[in-house]
């Protein structure tokens, strides 16, 4: 494993832990490349929680590499494609992942929660995205994520004035999902992913192939998403629900 990344199983929950604690967890160009492989090693979980160690989420990239990654335009392309990879992989995922954060979360971390399904905060947290502040650019893709999830305007602003946000701001304008008191957010996570790893991993997965699409901005049905409605109705989870309806138990998926 990559080192500062870290990867546990706990049944059907996995969790991918940026662990470079002596530099708040900021993210290496290796860590880049690795967080593909890692998210890889949890493929036979159902839920995947993505946080950081020692009580930050992530720093953001590391800087302290700058004058490297970014040394030619060369060497820029290659780290861009490293980290686009590690966004995609996060994205790709075909299970729900879960961001936890505490602590700073700044610039690329941000990005990596826009590439969750559902990020969770606890009230230590704040949010930052500095390209502004450094003289670089979110990526495009980066960008369209950030807007997707709060909107141009607050994109904007965040993206202008590289300014610093506390957890409660971040949950007003949407860019986290639910915000737990200082010492609650693991209880909160881990009881929320035991319920998805509940849930039907085939409903799951259509609803986030649906989602996706619809983010997109694809408005009408199509031959993909008729079909995957249909074959999910034919498969073993769909008999399964209906059984456990009609007999009056939690079903077993």
């Amino acid at each position: 494993m990559t080192d500062g990344l870290a990867v546990k199983v706990d049944g059907l929950v996995g969790t991918l832990t940026l662990d470079r604690q002596g530099r708040r967890n900021a993210i290496s160009h290796a860590m880049w490349r690795g967080i593909p492989g890692a998210l890889a090693a949890l493929a036979g979980v159902r839920v995947v929680v993505l946080r950081g160690a020692g009580g930050h989420f992530a720093a953001g990239a590391d800087i302290s590499e700058f004058e490297t990654v970014y040394g030619s335009r060369e060497a820029a392309a290659d780290y861009a494609v490293s980290m686009a990879g590690a966004m995609d992989a996060v994205l790709g995922c075909d299970k729900p992942v879960l961001a936890a954060v505490s602590g700073n979360c700044i610039g690329g971390a941000v990005a990596m929660t826009l590439c969750c399904d559902v990020c969770f905060a606890d009230d230590t947290a704040n949010f930052a995205v500095t390209p502004a502040k450094l003289g670089i650019a979110y990526s495009f893709a980066d960008t369209r994520r950030l807007v997707a999830r709060i909107g141009a305007p607050a994109a904007r602003d965040l993206l202008f004035s590289a300014r610093r946000i506390d957890a409660a701001a971040a949950l007003a304008v949407g860019l986290v999902d639910r915000v737990f008191p200082a010492g609650e957010l693991d209880t909160a996570i881990g009881d929320y992913a035991s319920l998805l790893a509940g849930a039907s991993p085939a409903s799951q997965r259509v609803a986030k192939d649906f989602v996706a699409r619809a983010v997109a901005g694809q408005v009408f049905e199509d031959a993909a998403t008729r079909a995957a409605y249909l074959d999910i109705l034919e498969g073993p989870d769909s008999l399964e629900g209906r059984a456990a309806f009609w007999e009056k138990r939690k079903p077993r998926f």
